[in-house]
C-alpha cells in the first residue's frame, strides 16, 4: 500500500504537530514579525485569553467580591492563533506551538499542492528564524483516524482491521465500548497508541490515536525527526488496517 496517496475519502480526521520549548518570555515582542512572515498561509489571526477555572467551597456568608480577592492574580493564559481556510490553525504559546489539519489529505506526497509537512516547514523555520532557538524539548505528530465498517459483529471487525482488542473474549456484537492503549519506544522515538470502539455510534466506526514524539532534539534536525515520526505511525496504520478499509478510503462518494 502506498501510504502516501491521496485518497478520496480518507479516515484521517484531524492531524496535529506539536513542538515545546522553554518559556519564551520574550515572544509577545516577536509575534507581529512571526505574522508576517505566515500570513501567506495563516491570513487571519485572533488573541486568545484562555481563562482557568477555580472551584472552591464557601458558605453562605461569603460575598463575591471576597471570593474574588482570594483568587490568584494569574487567572488565564494568553496566547495567539493564525488560521487558513484550508482548515489549518497554528496556536502559538511561550511554551508551546502546535499546528492543527482538519483539511488533512497528504503528508508529502509530491503530486498534491496540499502537504502537511510544507506547512510546517515554513512554520517553525519562520519561528526559528526571529527566536533562534537552539533546542526543542519535545516534537510531537499525532494522527486521529476514524475507520468505519460494515457491521457490528467481530467478524465484520476482524475483516477491517489487525485489531488490538480481544474480540474472542469481548465480541463487538456485545460491546457497549472498547478500548486499548500502549505507549511504546521505537528506537529513538516513542509513540502513544489508542483504539477506541463506541456501540452508541449509529455507523460502526474504530478510532485509531497514533502520537509519535521524539524528547530533546536540535533545532536544525526539527524537519527530519518529523519526518521519522510520521513513517513510523504511517507503518503502524498500515500494519493496523485490511484492504475493505483502502477501498473504502478510495470510493469517490462520501461513505
Amino acid at each position: 500500500m502506498a501510504i502516501d496517496e491521496v485518497f478520496p475519502n480518507p479516515t484521517v480526521k484531524q492531524v496535529i504537530f506539536q513542538i515545546r520549548y522553554p518559556n519564551l518570555f520574550f515572544l509577545e515582542s516577536k509575534i507581529g514579525e512571526l505574522q508576517m512572515r505566515i500570513m501567506e498561509i495563516f491570513p487571519d489571526s485572533a488573541l486568545i485569553f484562555k481563562r482557568q477555572l477555580f472551584i472552591t467551597e464557601v458558605g453562605p456568608e461569603v460575598t463575591a467580591d471576597q471570593i474574588q480577592e482570594k483568587l490568584p492574580q494569574e487567572q488565564g493564559q494568553k496566547f495567539w492563533q493564525f488560521s487558513s481556510p484550508k482548515g489549518y490553525t497554528l496556536s502559538v504559546h511561550t511554551n508551546s506551538l502546535d499546528i492543527t489539519s482538519n483539511f488533512h489529505k497528504t503528508y508529502n506526497n509530491p503530486t498534491s499542492a496540499d502537504r502537511f509537512r510544507d506547512v510546517i516547514e515554513t512554520t517553525i523555520s519562520a519561528f526559528l528564524s526571529i527566536t533562534n532557538l537552539p533546542q526543542i524539548k519535545r516534537i510531537g505528530l499525532r494522527y486521529i483516524d476514524e475507520c468505519v465498517f460494515d457491521e457490528k459483529t467481530s467478524k465484520s471487525f476482524l475483516d477491517h482491521f489487525n485489531s488490538c482488542l480481544n474480540t474472542s473474549r469481548f465480541p463487538i456484537e456485545n460491546s457497549i465500548d472498547n478500548h486499548y492503549k500502549a505507549t511504546v519506544k521505537k528506537g529513538i522515538y516513542f509513540m502513544r497508541f489508542m483504539e477506541t470502539y463506541e456501540s452508541q455510534l449509529q455507523t460502526p466506526v474504530l478510532k485509531l490515536d497514533f502520537d509519535g514524539f521524539a524528547n530533546d532534539i536540535r533545532s536544525d534536525s526539527y524537519l527530519s525527526t518529523t519526518d521519522d515520526l510520521h513513517r513510523l505511525i504511517s507503518d503502524e496504520y498500515e500494519s493496523s488496517i485490511k484492504e475493505p478499509v483502502i477501498s473504502k478510503m478510495r470510493m469517490e462518494e462520501k461513505i
